[in-house]
């Protein structure tokens, strides 16, 4: 846990907060921090800085907050991922929130099992725990939107133009295509990443209508939870 995220309303007038829980428990038994030291936090979709440990019991942890710092720079991506496997899922998506993308839209596809979409990882609850996961380790309060949509077709045809920023650069991951270009400066992208096994002819191609040019990172293969991360990086 590289930032302690507060949800809003655990903030009082007077910029105290009180902690219990999961996070109280890392404190204690991880950080080890003590009475009168300093943590970094945050307050989710708000402010960063530090807070000084006013009390810390087994029942509880009470913070003196100094919000003053604003969370770091969007990577300005969004995402069309076909959705992964569960176990894959609760991978990604702490990845995706450390990351800075902006925007998810998990995505039916050809060679997806249609049963993903009735895994527990999708119920909010437990998907927005997984996306504090990622912004506790990137040090960031602002978690990216996450949207399901069960059929391919109509998504791309019907509402992903809405979707999309004006001017984004758009790309569709695929073996052996050229390899991914940097970015213009200040440039928003959007990536389409596949299912195991890949996106089918008739997916490429009218991803293609939707103007997404194929591109690839390299020669080898990588799971997408590794595919997302080196992707942000190659796009710059």
């Amino acid at each position: 846990m590289n930032l302690l995220l507060l949800e809003p309303e655990e903030l009082a007038a007077d910029g105290t907060a009180r902690i219990t829980g999961r996070r109280l428990q890392h404190v204690r038994e991880v950080l080890g921090t003590r009475e009168g030291e300093s943590l970094r936090v945050g307050v989710l979709n708000g402010n960063t800085g530090t807070a000084r440990i006013a009390s810390l019991t087994r029942d509880g942890l009470v913070l003196e907050t100094q919000l003053d710092q604003p969370p770091p720079p969007r990577a300005g991506v969004d995402l069309l991922l076909a959705i992964p496997r569960p176990k894959a899922l609760k991978k990604v998506l702490p990845a995706v929130a450390s990351l800075g993308v902006d925007r998810v839209v998990l995505l039916n596809a050809a060679r997806v099992e249609k049963s993903y979409f009735d895994s527990k990882v999708l119920v909010p609850e437990f998907l927005g725990g997984l996306l504090r996961l990622g912004l506790e380790q990137g040090r960031d309060t602002v978690p990216p939107e996450v949207i399901t949509r069960e059929r391919f077709k109509p998504f791309v045809e019907d509402e992903l133009e809405a979707w999309l920023h004006p001017g984004s650069a758009r790309y569709t991951l695929h073996p052996g295509a050229p390899l991914l270009p940097r970015r213009a400066v200040g440039q928003r992208a959007a990536l389409a990443i596949g299912p195991e096994g890949g996106w089918v002819p008739f997916e490429l191609e009218l991803l293609g209508t939707a103007g997404f040019s194929p591109v690839s990172v390299g020669a080898r293969t990588l799971r997408v939870e590794v595919a997302v991360a080196v992707i942000i990086g190659a796009l710059g």
